[in-house]
């Protein structure tokens, strides 16, 4: 499947020597994205991610240094750390992590979800702002000396408390999703002033049943609301602890914190710049500690908890995860005001995600498996019969239901996709009651 990914015009910077070197960069990803589930193939697709990265890293990230130096980019510094810290961090605590575990299915969902993500999102965003197509991400991060100081404080916090020896994958953590999260978010602040700031913690739901939950003698595998409550207060000392550590904060008080869903953890991490983003392996789960400060507090984030409506709020977000969870549909449109009319037409019964592409939809796909996909049959460099004979060459996906979001219907675009089994056709003209009936019907006939 090593043509999965089609390279797209966004991807260039128009630099030569580095769009070539991105090319193959995204070539390997098709390689670790095209895994299977069998142990072995699991396993070689990660050592082989492994490999090319040791090999290509230094080559890459070196071109790429010298011709910032060349045009003299302000922002060299920064991106040769950030270089750096997936060079001489986050790969080989990947790897370390997968020849630790023998290659368990978590430590391959940390590798896939860590390398993937922060290759493609390293790429989009601060390779772009080479070439002043946007702005880097991590400009305004704390300086490299007070970050290594926040770092081994958290380190040795994490000893201090839960008896963890733990490691900084990544200093630039860019919020990918690592197993089954709980997002905690805290505001601090002053009554005399508008200025806050926030920490958001994120922990891999296994890491707080196997600390908090073991110090409380739970014997379950599952949160409950007992067990986040502890955590939320744990967190707020592990937090005032950091604190202690840093200059002028003791004037800030807690005003609110919140639980987070994965999506309004993203909204955050795509509106604002952070000054601390780290990602730590603690042997028991993945955690990461955020900062954003000073920060004007964003409305909407999530409902205060506070003790008049503590438990109702907790045993409501409790009651959310083990809902039944709603089927998920995938669009795939290149135009955002076809993806955003069918997400608002859709969202509200069904779990709704959307890619701009055929190559995010792969990747979409492989990180979060949907139900059913809506395909644009007509895009630019990768059209939607593309997509399908990607989607169909993959064992696992062989009978992923497609249907075509299309206005072409005629004979001839018909032939051409029949034997790739579509699982139907919408026309874009149809009312949206039209098409919103169409999917319910697909669903009500195909339950699952």
């Amino acid at each position: 499947m090593d043509n999965q990914f089609v390279w797209q015009d966004e991807f260039n910077i128009g630099v030569d020597v580095i769009d070539k070197e991105h090319k193959r960069l995204f070539k390997i990803i098709n390689k670790l994205l095209a895994f299977g589930e069998e142990e072995k193939k699991s396993q070689w697709a990660c050592q082989e991610g492994i490999k090319y990265f040791r090999e290509h890293a230094v080559k890459h990230f070196a071109e790429e240094e010298k011709y910032m130096a060349s045009i003299n980019y302000e922002g060299l510094e920064t991106h040769k750390h950030i270089h750096d810290g997936f060079r001489k961090k986050t790969l080989p605590a990947l790897e370390e992590e997968l020849e630790r575990t023998d290659y368990a299915p978590d430590a391959v969902d940390h590798f896939l979800g860590v390398c993937a993500g922060w290759l493609i999102g390293h790429t989009l965003t601060e390779d772009r702002a080479i070439a002043g197509e946007g702005m880097s991400k991590w400009e305004n991060l704390l300086p490299e000396e007070e970050l290594k100081a926040m770092e081994k404080v958290i380190v040795q916090l994490l000893y201090d408390m839960f008896h963890l020896e733990s490691q900084v994958i990544s200093e630039t953590y860019s919020g990918e999703k690592f197993g089954k999260g709980v997002y905690y978010r805290l505001v601090y602040g002053t009554e005399r002033e508008d200025v806050d700031w926030e920490v958001i913690l994120v922990f891999e739901e296994k890491l707080l049943i196997n600390t908090v939950g073991k110090v409380m003698g739970i014997q379950t595998n599952k949160l409950d609301s007992m067990l986040i409550n502890a955590a939320r207060y744990t967190a707020q000392q592990f937090v005032g602890r950091v604190r202690e550590h840093l200059p002028d904060t003791e004037m800030y008080g807690m005003k609110e914190d919140n639980l987070l869903t994965y999506e309004q953890f993203q909204g955050i991490f795509e509106k604002q710049k952070l000054q601390v983003s780290l990602l730590f392996d603690t042997g028991e789960g993945y955690f990461s500690y955020c900062v954003i400060a000073p920060h004007l507090l964003q409305k909407g984030v999530g409902t205060p908890l506070e003790m008049n409506n503590e438990i109702s709020e907790i045993e409501q977000y409790l009651m959310k995860r083990e809902e039944a969870p709603k089927q998920k549909v995938l669009i795939v449109d290149d135009s955002i005001t076809i993806r955003q009319g069918m997400k608002e037409l859709l969202e509200k019964d069904y779990d709704v995600s959307m890619a701009p592409s055929g190559m995010s939809a792969i990747r979409a796909i492989t990180l979060d498996k949907p139900d059913l996909i809506l395909l644009d049959y007509e895009m630019p460099v990768c059209d939607g019969r593309q997509v399908l004979e990607m989607i169909r060459s993959e064992e696992e996906f062989i009978d992923l239901p497609v249907i075509f979001l299309t206005g072409r219907t005629d004979q001839e675009s018909v032939k051409k996709v029949i034997s790739l089994k579509p699982a139907g056709y919408l026309s874009k003209y149809l009312k949206p009651e039209d098409i919103k009936r169409k999917i319910d019907n697909y669903f009500e006939v195909n339950k699952l």
